[in-house]
């Protein structure tokens, strides 16, 4: 599996009016902490539906897209972020030492 970049807002509209399931990963490429979660995140993605798309957010070059995301799914910004998505509405938001793909799958099941 790959990221998809997120680096417009035609991307998150896109998102907004799709419908099934899309994740967004809000990462900070200073922070480590965020650099820990997103390798163990990895480490354990091919458990997640191959069809699943993966949108990587890049927090320091896309500040205004973070603050488009947190506005559009009604969800406090936090880095490391997951958000899952589901017909355009948010219904995970895991921070922090919560990202995990075990609780991204018992979402999706």
């Amino acid at each position: 599996m790959n990221w998809t970049s997120l680096e417009s807002t035609d991307q998150i509209d896109n998102i907004k009016h799709q419908q099934g399931y899309n994740l967004i990963f809000k990462h900070s490429t200073r922070c480590s902490i965020s650099m820990m979660v997103k390798k163990r995140f990895e480490l354990d993605w091919d458990k997640l539906p191959q069809d699943l798309p993966l949108y990587f957010l890049d927090l320091i070059k896309y500040r205004e897209l973070s603050a488009k995301v947190a506005h559009d799914f009604q969800v406090h910004h936090e880095s490391p972020q997951l958000l899952l998505i589901k017909d355009g509405e948010c219904i995970l938001d895991l921070s922090h030492g919560e990202v995990s793909v075990e609780e991204t799958i018992s979402v999706l099941s």
